[in-house]
């Protein structure tokens, strides 16, 4: 079992339960580990304000991190090393983070320039960890990199969210893109960077002692580089992706499958300079119909687990398909490892609908953590939010 937690306000990952027999006495709020940590979780929107720094415990400081118990629970098993409740934040570096915001400044950079420099990178991944001591780290990154790397421009013009310029408005532009097929040397070319910072992250943790820490790289999902890519905005023509899955079906697919063979690489390519754990992230799931999402994320996203657990089967794979969360039993049965509902989904419901789909396993639930709570003002300290959740008296459920 584990709980993640979201700074972003809107429907992002929160609490994983995990395949552990259920206990044979019921733990209440006040017996589990969850409080503790959530009140340090709390501090990343000022709501404790003192600083607390979780003791790593000296007798583990030659752990693996992939025997973390992030790792175990993703991976269905029981945790062999504390804490039992491992905690990660989705968006836990970033501009919630006073050093964060003082480091850019010094640097005089935004948010695009900054995850150019390895440097730059490692030191932002860092900065959560320095402060909380979550107990994992997350690549630093953004969803469009990859678009970046198959020639896109990508833009972030202050208050405007993510923009591409010159999205591809048909078929015939799909011929700007710099490759028409993956490979290992394109990504290790094309997003060098992104790898040199993954190792230089690594190195890092193991020089600050924090070695026994996994990190989780990412990529965002087939889908949402689509949307991106052929509407250009997250708040402007949002129905383009659908029109052009509706006009131009041959060359969506092919798109889509050039998308799922990238991200593929890009992955596996994390995977070897380090990464412990993989996320792929769905972010514009609410932006897809659930009968396009079956005939075309659905299949890529198969297509991305499969390789994957072939390539590097010991590596815990997640997914969110935020707004999408309906289908977080086909993601299941596509062979990831851990399935995220968002702020809109009931977890009871989305176990009972994973158990029901299962084909064999029962992925592991993540999600659903109200960013509300970590706000200032909001009562962390006490157990409401669980009650909200259904999750008070706390359970293993199995």
């Amino acid at each position: 079992m584990a709980l993640t937690l979201s700074t972003r306000p809107s429907p992002f990952p929160a609490v994983l339960h995990g395949r552990s027999q259920p206990s044979a006495t019921p733990r209440t709020v006040a017996q589990c580990a969850l409080p503790r940590r959530v009140i340090a979780a709390a501090m990343v929107l000022g709501a404790v304000p003192k600083r607390v720094r979780r003791a790593r415990g000296r007798q583990t400081l030659q752990a693996d991190a992939s025997t973390s118990s992030l790792c175990q629970v993703a991976r269905g098993l029981e945790p062999v090393r504390e804490p039992q409740v491992p905690v990660w934040l989705f968006r836990q570096a970033g501009r919630h983070l006073p050093e964060y915001n003082e480091y850019k400044t010094k640097r005089n950079k935004n948010f695009l320039e900054l995850l150019q420099d390895p440097k730059d990178v490692a030191e932002v991944t860092m900065q959560p960890l320095r402060r909380y001591g979550v107990d994992a780290a997350i690549l630093f990154s953004d969803i469009l990199v990859v678009a970046e790397a198959l020639g896109i421009d990508v833009e972030m013009p202050g208050g405007k969210g993510i923009l591409v310029p010159r999205p591809l408005e048909s078929p015939e532009d799909m011929a700007r893109l710099r490759v028409s097929s993956a490979s290992a040397d394109f990504v290790e070319q094309r997003l060098a960077h992104v790898l040199e910072a993954v190792r230089l992250i690594l190195q890092t943790m193991s020089q600050e002692g924090m070695g026994d820490v996994p990190l989780i790289g990412f990529s965002a999902a087939p889908w949402t580089l689509f949307f991106y890519m052929v509407g250009g905005s997250s708040k402007k023509r949002t129905d383009a992706g659908e029109r052009w899955l509706k006009e131009h079906p041959e060359a969506s697919k092919e798109l889509m499958s050039l998308l799922s063979e990238v991200i593929i690489e890009y992955l596996s390519a994390q995977v070897r300079s380090g990464c412990h754990v993989l996320q792929v992230f769905e972010a514009m799931g609410e932006h897809i119909s659930p009968a396009n999402l079956e005939s075309f994320a659905v299949p890529a996203m198969t297509r991305i687990a499969t390789a994957l657990k072939e390539r590097h089967p010991e590596v815990p794979l997640m997914v969110f398909p935020r707004g999408a969360c309906y289908a977080l039993p086909a993601l299941q049965n596509a062979g990831f490892d851990v399935v995220t509902a968002d702020c809109a989904t009931d977890l009871a419901e989305a176990e009972l609908s994973l158990k029901a789909a299962s084909q064999g396993r029962v992925a592991n639930l993540q999600g659903n953590f109200d960013p509300k709570w970590l706000r200032p003002g909001s009562s962390v300290e006490d157990a409401s939010w669980l009650r909200a959740f259904d999750l008070c008296p706390f359970r293993f459920r199995s």
